[in-house]
C-alpha cells in the first residue's frame, strides 16, 4: 500500500519536472553558430547601415520634438544600434578580442554619428522646444535598469533560437529605447542644456551596459565555445584583457543599479508624503525638486501649512532608510506659483481662491472671466459687482468676499438662483465663506 501511494507521487513529481524542463529549457532550440554569425553581421556600420541609422535618428528626433510616441517607436524599430552592443556582450562571452575591438569601434562610430545627426536637427531654432518626451529621457531610475537587463536577456535568447522570433526582437528594440536618449543628448548639445545631455547619456549608458551584460550572461549560460588561439601566451594575454573588460562592464552595472535603486526609493518616499499632504491635509504642493545626491527637497505650497509633526515624521522615515540630515525647503509664495507653468486646472483654481481669500489677487484680473461665467449661467442677470465685507462679532473681525447680483425685474425665484450661484462660486474658488447677495 505504501509503495502504491509512493509511485503515483513520484510519477506526478516527474511529470511536473518534465513540464518545467520543456517549458523553460532554452538549450534544445539553440543554434550557436548561427547566433554568432547573426550578431557579427549586425556589428558593422557602413553603407546602408549608416544611412539607416541617420534616418532613424532623424525620425526619432522629430518624434520627440512633437511628442509623438508612434513616430519614436517607428524609429526604434529600424535602428541598427543594438548590433554592436550585443557584439560587445558576445565577444566577452566567447573570449574574442578581435570581435570586441570591432564591436567597440563600431559602437563608438554609431554613437558619434547619432549625436551629430540629432545635434544638427535640434540646431534649427524652431525645433528647440522642450517636450515631455525629451524631458522623460533625462531622469533614469531603477526601472530603466530592469527594462534594459530584461530586454537584453530576451534579445539574446530570441537571437539564439533556430527560428528567429522577429516580434520578440522588435519588442526588445522598443522596450530598451536606445535611440531616444541619444536624440535627447543631441538636443542638450544643440541648446546648451547640459543637464539634458548628462541625464540622457546616463540613461543611454545604463541601457548599453545592461544589454551587453545580459548578452554575456546568456552566452556563458548556453556555453558558447570560446575562441581558439594557437599561441598559448597570446591566448593568456587576450583572456586577461577579456576578463578586465568584463569586470569594467559588470562593476558599473552593480553600481548603477544600487544608485538608481536608492534614488527611486528616496523619490518614492517623498512622493508618498506629498500625496498624503494633498489628499488628507488639503495642502497644494507645486514646484517640487527632489535631489537625492545633495539630500535636499524643495517645494512651494498653497493653502494649509505643513505642520512640524508631519515634517519630523518625514525626516525620521528618511533617516531610517539611510537618508539622514535631509534639508527641506518650503516656500509659501503666490508669485512663484504664478510663474510656474506646470499647474493643472484644479491647482490654478485653488491658487486663485487662495489669493482672493487673502486679498493678494488683483480682482480685475479674474473678475471679468468670473462675471462672464456667471452671466452664462443665467441670462436674467443684469449686473455683477464684487466687494469685501468686514464682519465683527465684537470678539473678532472677519473678511467676507461677496458678489452682488442685480436681476431683471421680472425674474422669479431670485433667492433660489442666488443660492445656486453662491454654491457654484464656493466650489469654483474653494472658499466656503463666499457670499452672493441680490441687489435692486
Amino acid at each position: 500500500m505504501e509503495n502504491g501511494k509512493e509511485y503515483p507521487r513520484k510519477s506526478m513529481l516527474q511529470g511536473i519536472t518534465l513540464f518545467l524542463k520543456e517549458t523553460f529549457n532554452i538549450f534544445d532550440d539553440t543554434d550557436v553558430n548561427a547566433t554568432i554569425d547573426d550578431v557579427k553581421a549586425g556589428i558593422p556600420i557602413k553603407g546602408q547601415t549608416a544611412w539607416v541609422l541617420i534616418f532613424s535618428i532623424l525620425i526619432a528626433s522629430a518624434g520627440l520634438n512633437t511628442s509623438s510616441t508612434a513616430v519614436v517607436i517607428g524609429a526604434m524599430l529600424i535602428s541598427p544600434l543594438m548590433g554592436p552592443i550585443m557584439g560587445i556582450g558576445l565577444s566577452l562571452g566567447i573570449n574574442d578580442i578581435f570581435l570586441l575591438r570591432k564591436a567597440v569601434n563600431n559602437f563608438g562610430i554609431m554613437v558619434v554619428l547619432s549625436l551629430i545627426t540629432s545635434f544638427l536637427y535640434f540646431s534649427i531654432p524652431v525645433f528647440q522646444n522642450e517636450t515631455p518626451e525629451l524631458i522623460a529621457r533625462t531622469a533614469p531610475d531603477v526601472r530603466d535598469v530592469i527594462i534594459a537587463f530584461a530586454g537584453g536577456l530576451a534579445l539574446i535568447i530570441a537571437f539564439s533560437r533556430r527560428s528567429k522570433a522577429i516580434t520578440t526582437i522588435s519588442g526588445v528594440a522598443i522596450a530598451t529605447a536606445l535611440m531616444p536618449p541619444l536624440c535627447t543628448a543631441g538636443f542638450g548639445l544643440a541648446t546648451g542644456k547640459w543637464h539634458f545631455f548628462g541625464g540622457a547619456m546616463f540613461l543611454f549608458s545604463i541601457n548599453t551596459i545592461f544589454i551587453a551584460t545580459a548578452t554575456f550572461i546568456i552566452v556563458r549560460f548556453l556555453k558558447f565555445p570560446f575562441e581558439h588561439y594557437l599561441d598559448s601566451k597570446r591566448k593568456k594575454i587576450i583572456s586577461n584583457v577579456i576578463y578586465v573588460s568584463a569586470f569594467v562592464i559588470l562593476i558599473p552595472s552593480v553600481f548603477f543599479f544600487y544608485k538608481l535603486y536608492k534614488q527611486s526609493d528616496f523619490n518614492q518616499t517623498i512622493s508618498h508624503f506629498i500625496q498624503e499632504q494633498k489628499e488628507k491635509k488639503g495642502v497644494l504642493i507645486f514646484d517640487i525638486d527632489k535631489n537625492h545626491s545633495k539630500k535636499e527637497i524643495s517645494f512651494a505650497i498653497i493653502g494649509n501649512k505643513i505642520n512640524e509633526k508631519d515634517l519630523n515624521k518625514l525626516k525620521t522615515l528618511l533617516s531610517q532608510k539611510g537618508y539622514g540630515n535631509v534639508k527641506i525647503n518650503i516656500v509659501k509664495n503666490y508669485q512663484e506659483a504664478d510663474k510656474n507653468k506646470t499647474l493643472n486646472e484644479d491647482e490654478k483654481i485653488l491658487l486663485t481662491s487662495q489669493k482672493i481669500a487673502n486679498n493678494q489677487y488683483p480682482i480685475a484680473a479674474v473678475f471679468e472671466d468670473i462675471s462672464k461665467e456667471i452671466h452664462a449661467i443665467d441670462t436674467c442677470i443684469v449686473e455683477v459687482s464684487y466687494g469685501r465685507i468686514l464682519k465683527s462679532n465684537f470678539d473678532s473681525i472677519d473678511t467676507i468676499p461677496t458678489f452682488y447680483i442685480k436681476w431683471k425685474e421680472e425674474t422669479i425665484d431670485v433667492d433660489f438662483k442666488n443660492n445656486q450661484i453662491q454654491n457654484w462660486l464656493r466650489v469654483k474658488t474653494e472658499n466656503p465663506k463666499l457670499k452672493v447677495l441680490a441687489i435692486q
